[in-house]
């Protein structure tokens, strides 16, 4: 094999080596089974729905998503459009520690008395105070419909539905949204993503130099 055969090869295997760093996951997500057990104004109801949590980066800081997929509870009498109001909070774990508030909107139609109330996706504000793993586990549900208030709390001690690699914290301490000086999102990062992309950026200067040598090569055996 040629000089010029064997460069290209090594080239073409450090730039595919830097592209798939680049493209590595920063989250996994799993559907997680939560009992919930609920105190309702007329006793104790239980009742078990799969979790899914997601979060996509957005500046500093994250949007959360929490997903119910099966009803959780239920009511009495029906209760009409717009009657029931749910939130939750989330529980953080690994390099973050705290909660995240996350709410949803008000049912668009009628449930049925005596029927599983599904609830509606949650959302919230994620802010980082610390870099590394953190993981996102399903905390309360408070269900508030027609003046009372139903709150349901996980019995099986269920595993985080969601671990995300965060990078570009605003910082360790304090409260979350507050950081040490300056604008969060002009703090420099230094996670694995930022690391791909300079070894990316390696790659390419490395292509380029080694074009220019092939052509070098090429033209002084022309001159040969």
């Amino acid at each position: 094999m040629s000089y010029q055969k064997r460069t290209a090869l090594a080239l073409a295997a450090a730039v595919a080596g830097s592209v798939v760093l680049i493209t590595a996951p920063a989250a996994q997500a799993s559907v997680v089974d939560v009992n919930y057990n609920c105190q309702t104004p007329i006793g104790a109801k239980s009742a078990v729905s799969p979790i899914d949590i997601k979060a996509v980066k957005s500046g500093s800081s994250y949007n959360v998503t929490m997903t119910f997929q099966k009803g959780v509870s239920s009511s009495p009498v029906a209760l009409g459009a717009g009657a029931m109001n749910p939130s939750a909070v989330i529980n953080l774990g690994g390099a973050d520690k705290g909660t995240v508030a996350v709410k949803g909107p008000a049912n668009t139609a009628e449930i049925p008395a005596n029927t599983p109330i599904k609830i509606s996706d949650l959302s919230g504000t994620y802010v980082p105070k610390a870099n590394g793993k953190v993981t996102f586990t399903a905390g309360v549900l408070t269900i508030k419909a027609l003046g009372t208030t139903t709150t349901c709390t996980a019995s099986n001690s269920p595993g985080p539905s969601l671990e995300l690699d965060v990078t570009g914290a605003a910082g360790s301490g304090g409260a979350a949204g507050t950081g040490g000086g300056g604008d969060p999102a002009a703090l420099p990062k230094t996670g694995p993503l930022d690391s791909a992309v300079a070894l990316g950026t390696l790659g390419g200067t490395v292509v380029l130099v080694g074009a220019a040598g092939v052509l070098w090569l090429t033209r002084r055996n022309q001159r040969a």
